[in-house]
Order: structure tokens, then C-alpha cells, then sequence
């Protein structure tokens, strides 16, 4: 009769005990699951690397780094920043910046004033 130790991922111990064939089915059919498993997770992995990779960044992160290379050194309109936005290369409504900046502000990142009856936005 023959007998085989097989070591799972959790670190389980199983012995099989049986004929040499059934030793030798059980044994092949255990390698090929794990094999399978393996498989799918390296593929998951990929998919969690290529997501990460296509991420965007944001609108408010891509005002905020306008904030640390000086943009806002002076008072800005949303169509100033919209427009320093645009030649970076990102399109960004007026319309979506508004409720952008609003968001910042109220997280405290932002300052607004109103000028000339228009909301300013700065440090």
C-alpha cells in the first residue's frame, strides 16, 4: 500500500494512504488545483496592477498641485483656473470646477473672497 504526505498552503498535513494509482491520482489532482489557484491569483494580481497604472488623477488633486507650484499665489477665478488647468493639458469645465473648489474650501485647503461680485479663490 502506498502512502504520500501532501503540505496545503494553510500548512495543513494530509497523508493519503491507497493503491499506487489512487496515491498517484490524488497527488496529480492536488498539484493541478494548485496550479489552477496560482494561476488565478497571478492574474489577479495583473488586473490590480493595470487598474492602478489607468488611474486618473483628480480634478482637486490636479488644482492642488497648482497651489504648491505657486499658481495661487494671487487670487484666482475659476476661469483663471480653468484655464491653467486646459494648458496643462486637462479640460475641466467652469461648471464641475466651481463645486471642486467648494469642496477644498470647505476641507479647509482653500481660501474664496468675493471681488467684483465673483469668488476668488486662494491660500
Amino acid at each position: 500500500m502506498a502512502k504520500a504526505t501532501i503540505k496545503s498552503k494553510t500548512g495543513a498535513l494530509i497523508t493519503v494512504e491507497g493503491s499506487e494509482k489512487e496515491v498517484s491520482d490524488i497527488l496529480s489532482t492536488f498539484e493541478r488545483t494548485a496550479a489552477v489557484g496560482q494561476a488565478k491569483v497571478a492574474i489577479a494580481r495583473g488586473r490590480a496592477e493595470k487598474k492602478e497604472q489607468k488611474k486618473r488623477a483628480s480634478v482637486s488633486d490636479l488644482v492642488v498641485t497648482l497651489k504648491e507650484d505657486g499658481f495661487f499665489d494671487k487670487p484666482k477665478g475659476l476661469s483663471d483656473i480653468s484655464n491653467a488647468l486646459e494648458e496643462q493639458g486637462y479640460i475641466c469645465p467652469v461648471t464641475t470646477l466651481s463645486a471642486v473648489m467648494l469642496g477644498l474650501v470647505k476641507k479647509r485647503l482653500f481660501r474664496r473672497k468675493k471681488a467684483d461680485g465673483k469668488w476668488v479663490y486662494g491660500k
